[in-house]
């Protein structure tokens, strides 16, 4: 393969010079890029480059003799076209850049042991004409329903998790808990590590080097008498499962159908469902392209019975939009 020269594409704008060379030349190893850049062989714009230089659209990368390419992979098995209609009606927005979901109680996020039908798998479903394919951004737990977001390109992707890692990300939870939290709004501020255990690992409090800090606002929305309270949580940081032990933990108030974290307690006689009472309300994010984008999702199924059960006002649920 002879020295060439590639136009970056306004759908790879923002994304690290050896990001773009790995989905490009896939064969290519990480020292072998490494080499090509020390010796001044990859060159931007006529001049030497970095691994993490961040390319824009319309520049000029020259290209060495690249090794041949693998084999190509077998082609991924066929998606059931029940399941990908079943996944387009999950979509609550969708532009150029991005798409969010309202994802559904007991849908994996993506595989692990015992995991063979997860929605990173399904993802070709939501091409909806695109020649890239949609990509995570941040992640929510199995049995956490609510809003989250896909990147149509490598450039909103790029900008997307740079907002979730600079915090310019507003998540906003809800929870039914058992019990009311006192006082009725707050700051927990409470570490937390991962603690291996006889029953699989888990999330605790933590006062070790290893543990890693830990932020939740929350505010009680409407309570059940000291049965159960309507919670918003705004999480300030991002740790595994950081909602989950801060309310069981530090507020003493499991949330509902939480076993793994709230033992017996999170399963109170008189409720029917003892599904995890825990959404993704909203998402308010810098926009890839510009402005704000807002989203939120509607309560699910068991959340709107246990808000009927319990006497909670029902809330109407604002409209999906990028606000330039």
């Amino acid at each position: 393969m002879p020295v060439t020269t590639r136009t970056v594409r306004p759908a790879d704008g923002e994304i690290r010079l050896d990001r773009w060379f790995h989905r490009h030349f896939p064969a290519l190893t990480q020292g072998a890029l490494q080499k090509m850049l020390r010796t001044g062989q990859i060159r931007v714009d006529g001049k030497r480059a970095e691994a993490n230089t961040r390319l824009l659209p319309g520049q000029a990368i020259r290209i060495p003799p690249m090794p041949d390419a693998p084999a190509p992979k077998a082609e991924p098995k066929p998606i059931d076209p029940r399941e990908a209609a079943a996944l387009e009606r999950l979509v609550i927005y969708r532009d150029d850049s991005v798409i969010a979901i309202d994802k559904p109680q007991g849908m994996p996020v993506q595989g692990g042991p015992g995991i063979t039908k997860h929605l990173d798998g399904m993802l070709d479903a939501l091409r909806f004409g695109n020649e890239e394919r949609p990509r995570l951004v941040h992640r929510l737990d199995r049995d956490t329903t609510g809003v989250l977001l896909l990147a149509r390109t490598p450039a909103a992707a790029s900008k997307l998790a740079s907002a979730f890692r600079g915090r310019d990300a507003e998540k906003t939870y809800w929870a039914i808990v058992v019990g009311r939290p006192h006082p009725l709004d707050g700051r927990i501020d409470m570490a937390l590590a991962k603690h291996a255990g006889s029953h699989g690992e888990r999330v605790v409090p933590s006062d070790t080097r290893e543990a890693a800090h830990a932020v939740t606002l929350y505010r009680t929305i409407d309570s059940a008498q000291k049965r159960a309270a309507l919670l918003e949580l705004t999480p300030l940081t991002g740790r595994t499962h950081q909602i989950r032990v801060h309310c069981a933990s530090a507020l003493k108030c499991p949330i509902l159908g939480d076993g793994k974290y709230g033992g017996a307690e999170a399963h109170p006689d008189g409720f029917g469902d003892r599904s995890l009472h825990l959404h993704a309300r909203a998402l308010r994010l810098p926009h890839p392209e510009g402005g704000i984008l807002e989203l939120a999702a509607p309560l699910p199924p068991h959340m709107k019975e246990t808000f009927t059960f319990l006497g909670f006002d029902k809330p109407r649920t604002p409209a999906c939009r990028r606000v330039r």
